[in-house]
């Protein structure tokens, strides 16, 4: 083992990212080394950063932290520490059950954590990060928790109601990061559209982003989670008037008839919904619509799913993503409902419904030929470049595809003529 090094791993959302890059700045800091490599047993010292949200993060987190109980048996690391989601939320069954673990922390545990590692808190440094992303692009986490009361969603159990950030912290860390060379700032939060209402009595994101959009050297800005009850309306026109803010909007849904949207406890029924997803497309041109469902709720019928699978195929998502309904303890649902849908059917209609999407998908990307993009590039992978347009997030979007006869470097934005296109990919040449 490399004596000094710290290796962090980080399972779950880009809000974990967000707090793993926090303490690492602070390790770093104070002498450490570091490396974020899920498969690296060469440290001293491993921290798990877990997600607690539904089944299938569960299981992964339990399995990384298992694979790291044994290096620390076979003498490969020293330590390890676990926090976040599943640690604040199942902390006694997880010390009785893997008791190996050095320590373990919540996710409100900052300070604790780098203490133990004998470690002061610099509090100049608390809106500096160490990037775990590539250099050009970062998240930024704008509120903590969340004060929707969804019945399926763990989150306020875990991380609280919602704590907004000051508006001036959250100008002064995008400055520090536009500083360090990024370039496309996302903006995070698990209701991103309700920043500001607990601070300042009111919805703040269309002043912070008139405020952002004047950075120098800041080129796009991303909005992720804009929850569909009491949207700021005052976005649409600050959207389509600004070049420097993706049209891309991530609004997660769930669902479609009034009935699930009122079983899900989600305020907003189906006509506000559609008025407001059609608002965002006859405003603001050519924006790309992300959304999420949940496939197997409990409650919902044939004929709601069949409704459910109507709209998809008529309303068109550029990007959706679908999730088999996952019961959590003490949720809403747990408490109230019965898990009564069978997994084979919950499972039947994500990949219908995925189906829809790739030829849905696939239609769209088709209409793309010939096009020129703007692409900002991420990689080199394979024999391609790997990028993408302000239509497209990291990691859960499709991507442009470049051959490697072109001369570019990371990071840079390049004029892009696409060529071809498949389900979930774009392929391109420079212009």
């Amino acid at each position: 083992m490399e004596k000094g090094l710290i290796n962090i791993v980080t399972l779950g959302c880009s809000k974990n990212i967000v707090d793993s890059e926090k303490i690492m700045r602070q390790l770093q800091a104070g002498g450490y080394n570091l490396v974020f490599d899920s498969n690296n047993t060469n440290s001293e010292t491993v921290i798990i950063n877990t997600c607690g949200f539904i089944n299938d993060a569960k299981e992964e987190s339990i399995d990384t932290i298992l694979r790291y109980v044994k290096a620390i048996k076979s003498g490969k690391i020293r330590n390890l520490y676990v926090m976040g989601c599943l640690a604040e939320r199942y902390m006694d069954a997880l010390k009785d059950e893997i008791p190996e673990v050095t320590k373990y922390f919540g996710v409100n545990n900052f300070k604790d954590i780098i203490n133990e590692l004998g470690i002061k808190q610099r509090d100049d440094l608390l809106l500096d990060r160490t990037l775990s992303t590539p250099a050009h692009y970062a998240y930024l986490k704008v509120s903590e928790g969340c004060d929707r009361s969804c019945s399926f969603c763990a989150i306020p159990i875990i991380r609280g109601k919602c704590i907004s950030r000051t508006f001036d912290d959250i100008i002064a860390e995008s400055n520090i990061l536009v500083s360090k060379g990024v370039k496309e700032i996302i903006l995070i939060a698990q209701d991103l559209s309700y920043y500001g209402l607990d601070l300042y009595g009111k919805q703040m994101l269309p002043q912070l982003l008139k405020e952002m959009v004047k950075i120098e050297d800041l080129e796009w800005i991303r909005l992720h989670y804009l929850y569909p009850a009491n949207f700021p309306e005052e976005l649409i026109d600050i959207i389509r008037d600004n070049t420097k803010i993706c049209r891309y909007i991530d609004i997660p849904i769930q669902h479609i008839t009034n009935n699930m949207l009122k079983v899900m406890r989600r305020s907003h029924g189906r006509e506000e919904t559609e008025t407001l997803l059609n608002k965002l497309r006859s405003y603001i041109p050519g924006v790309s619509i992300r959304t999420t469902l949940i496939a197997g709720h409990p409650g919902e019928t044939e004929e709601e799913y069949l409704q459910l699978k109507e709209f998809i195929n008529r309303f068109k998502f550029d990007k959706l993503g679908v999730f088999p309904y996952s019961h959590e303890e003490d949720t809403f649902a747990f408490k109230n409902y019965t898990d009564s849908i069978t997994d084979e059917t919950k499972q039947m209609r994500v990949s219908e419904l995925m189906e829809i999407q790739q030829s849905i998908s696939e239609g769209l990307n088709r209409l793309k030929r010939g096009g020129v993009f703007k692409v900002l590039i991420d990689r080199m992978e394979g024999e391609y470049y790997v990028g993408r347009t302000e239509f497209d997030s990291p990691e859960v979007d499709q991507e442009v595809l470049i051959p490697l006869t072109s001369n570019l470097i990371p990071g840079n934005f390049y004029n892009v003529k696409i060529i071809d296109s498949s389900e979930f990919d774009l392929f391109g040449e420079v212009v």
